[in-house]
């Protein structure tokens, strides 16, 4: 059968999608758990967490919605499989979601002073990271059986894995390590040294977890995966690419002051290089050995009319993005007001 390029265009803008609500969402996540444990302290670092996360959970939240209609709609025999699969935790995610969103609402409308309600949003900060990584090594083998001709999920396994939950610790890490690196710049951005001083500290410490969570998800894989841990050394160069990034951007981040910026610049680059190194190792599988990018892929027809629709769809949100960027992100009268 004639190869096509098609499905390569369509899971490449899906692990882009990934990569880029992986990394919003880690900030947005992570600055829900700052929010409140600074909170709790009454530190002014947990008022610049509530002023990020004022605006910027909304945003996430349409990635997300991009990400899931995508992946729907250009291969929609993957959103099935994963769909039933993953019924119970992607069940408790989207619960998890609507909870922590409907209590931003509140906890805003409340003046950002009610107790419980930053409690609430702070701690499904945690748990939503943790659940969303927890799919990666169902995808790897190990966890899935067919039985009559049906794909079942084996929950047992999955709850006692080992690597489940080194998947979780490393998702957790890089969450605190993402946010806390981006609020130390955003407390810089808004002449708030109190907050960039706490920031920053967790942030150099964090980093460092982050990089041995990875590499003990990896020793400690699934035997069934074994795969793709044979694949991912066929990677090195871009794993090679990735801790060279890790180490300048930790090195700008140990200066501090206006070099924070290009700390998350080379922090970013590293995740981005270690994202598809590991996308790249796991074609053309998208659920082992159940089912490849191939196999999954919509028809010819249904791939450009989508793929027109979400260029349409980004660039009407494209200009809105640079907007609030510029007037949340950047504007010193809204950095800098007090609560």
């Amino acid at each position: 059968m004639e190869q096509t390029i098609e499905p390569s265009i369509a899971i490449l803008l899906i692990w882009m999608l990934v990569f880029v609500y992986s990394m919003a969402g880690s900030i947005d996540f992570g600055a829900s758990f700052w929010a409140m444990l600074y909170n709790q302290k009454r530190s002014k670092a947990g008022q610049v967490a509530n002023r990020f996360l004022s605006p910027t959970w909304e945003v996430t939240n349409t990635i997300l919605v991009l990400l899931v209609v995508s992946t729907v709609g250009f291969f929609p025999k993957a959103a099935y499989m994963l769909g039933t699969v993953l019924l119970v935790p992607v069940s408790i995610i989207l619960l998890l979601i609507t909870l922590r969103s409907s209590f931003l609402v509140l906890s805003y409308s409340a003046g950002g002073s009610a107790k419980g309600l930053r409690i609430v949003s702070g701690m499904t900060g945690l748990f939503v990271p943790a659940l969303l990584i927890s799919a990666l090594p169902v995808t790897e083998g190990g966890f899935i059986r067919e039985t009559g001709g049906q794909i079942i999920m084996l929950f047992d396994k999955w709850l006692t894995s080992p690597s489940v939950y080194l998947y979780m610790l490393f998702g957790l890490a890089s969450e605190l390590f993402l946010s806390a690196l981006f609020l130390a710049d955003y407390s810089r951005e808004a002449n708030d040294t109190e907050a960039y001083a706490m920031y920053r500290r967790q942030a150099v410490w964090l980093g460092p977890v982050a990089i041995v969570a990875a590499v003990l998800t990896l020793v400690f894989l699934e035997p069934e995966a074994e795969w793709l841990l044979q694949r991912l050394s066929g990677q090195l160069k871009l794993f090679l690419f990735s801790m060279i990034c890790f180490l300048i951007g930790y090195l700008f981040l140990w200066r501090g002051g206006r070099k924070i910026r290009l700390a998350i610049i080379f922090i970013f680059l590293q995740y981005a290089f270690a994202t598809f190194a590991y996308g790249i190792a796991h074609l053309p599988y998208i659920v082992y050995p159940y089912l490849t990018v191939g196999e999954a892929f919509t028809n010819i027809n249904t791939f450009y009319s989508l793929l027109k629709i979400l260029g349409a769809g980004i660039a009407l949100l494209l200009p809105g993005f640079l907007i609030f960027w510029r007037f949340f992100l950047k504007d010193k009268r809204y950095l800098q007001k007090q609560e």
